[in-house]
C-alpha cells in the first residue's frame, strides 16, 4: 500500500496560528513566503507561511527546519490549517 501524498499524515490534528491543522507530505497549488524561525508549541523552528497561489490566503506553513531532534520528521512537511480545507474526497 502506498502513502498518498494528499491525505493528512495523521489522525492526531496540530495546532495551527487559527485552530486544528493536519500535516502534508505535499501539497498543490501553493506559493511559499521566506522561511523565518518560529517559537511554537513544540519549540523552535525555521518555518515558511504557504498560501493559496490562486486567492493568496495564507493556508499554513511549511516545516523547513526543527531545532529539537524529536521534531525532526516534520522538516520539509506542510500545515494547513482546517479552516481553510474543504472536505472533496470524502477523507475525514
Amino acid at each position: 500500500m502506498s502513502e498518498d501524498p494528499s491525505q493528512p499524515l495523521s489522525k492526531h490534528s496540530f495546532q495551527g496560528s487559527q485552530g486544528r491543522a493536519y500535516l502534508f507530505n505535499s501539497v498543490v497549488n501553493v506559493g511559499c513566503g521566506p522561511a523565518e524561525e518560529r517559537v511554537l508549541l513544540t519549540g523552535l523552528h525555521a518555518v515558511a507561511d504557504i498560501y493559496c497561489e490562486n486567492c493568496k490566503t495564507t493556508l499554513g506553513w511549511k516545516y523547513e527546519h526543527a531545532f529539537e531532534s524529536s521534531q525532526k520528521y516534520k522538516e520539509g512537511k506542510f500545515i494547513i490549517e482546517l479552516a481553510h480545507m474543504i472536505k472533496d474526497n470524502g477523507w475525514e
